[in-house]
């Protein structure tokens, strides 16, 4: 019995994009046929356990966060490309985190964030919690920096948690941002970019560790020629999509850099 690939975008699969990240799917499903690639899905696979997707041993083509990339997972999954965004925070194929706090919040520096409470998405987060470790780690000095530090489970999650005061701080990467202001105006209004934490790359599309590289190359052909499809560029402006690095980094080295500086500064964790 054959085993049907999947196919997954889930990193900034939120309703509102659905829609686009269908018709972005469909576009690259057509040029990977005619390419010749074997038992492409039909469609998109909307999941809610997207960690789970990233080992999935069928996997055609997902996304993935960085950190786990980087430390849980290294070597298990095949790197494709990393996509140029064109939020704000974003340059090149890399993207930042915004530090947010309430609009009124009198806070001016990250220092004044000493003591208050931080949400973040999920513990092996690169944006919600290796971005912002990094930032605060040569503040903390060794110690605790935070009064209280909790998961929230997601970034739209940490975002409502510090617009309605049940937390005072959280890193948000910045595409994610973007489309908040977009899709969620009401709530970002009450929040503002306190600070910026230092550029990663960006949220890398994934291959399962057994695609061989005549599919590989396939991906990559069919990914760079999606983005400069005339026909796609509504489907790219909303997906704040602007391209492809087809060659990325695979030691993921900037994202290691940073966990790293942390380390060093005797804040090997959140807290």
């Amino acid at each position: 019995m054959v085993t049907a690939r999947i196919a997954v975008l889930p990193m900034y699969d939120f309703p509102p994009l659905r829609e686009a990240h269908d018709e972005l799917w469909a576009a690259l499903r057509q040029r990977l046929v005619a390419a010749g690639v074997e038992r492409v899905p039909l469609q998109l696979s909307h999941v809610t356990d997207h960690v789970a997707s990233w080992l999935h041993p069928e996997l055609l083509l997902g996304q993935a966060c960085e950190y786990p990339l980087a430390v849980r997972i290294a070597g298990q999954v095949r790197m494709v490309a990393t996509p140029r965004y064109t939020a704000e925070g974003c340059t090149g194929a890399c993207y930042r985190s915004a530090i947010i706090v309430r609009t009124a919040d009198p806070a001016g520096t990250l220092l004044d964030l000493r003591g208050r409470r931080c949400a973040y998405n999920e513990a092996d987060s690169n944006s919600g919690m290796n971005l912002l470790r990094a930032a605060i780690a040569p503040l903390a000095r060794g110690a605790r920096f935070f009064a209280s530090v909790d998961a929230s489970g997601s970034h739209l999650a940490s975002a409502s948690q510090v617009a309605d005061g049940r937390a005072d701080a959280a890193a948000i990467d910045c595409v994610s941002l973007a489309h908040f202001r977009r899709q969620y105006p009401a709530l970002t209004a009450q929040l503002r970019v306190l600070a910026w934490t230092q550029a990663s790359p960006s949220l890398p599309l994934i291959t399962a560790d057994t695609t061989d590289a005549a599919t590989l190359s396939c991906l990559r052909a069919a990914l760079a020629d999606v983005a400069r499809d005339p026909a796609l560029r509504a489907t790219r402006d909303e997906l704040l999509l602007d391209g492809f690095d087809c060659a990325p980094d695979i030691s993921l080295r900037k994202v290691r850099e940073l966990a790293q500086l942390a380390v060093d500064s005797g804040y090997p964790r959140l807290w």
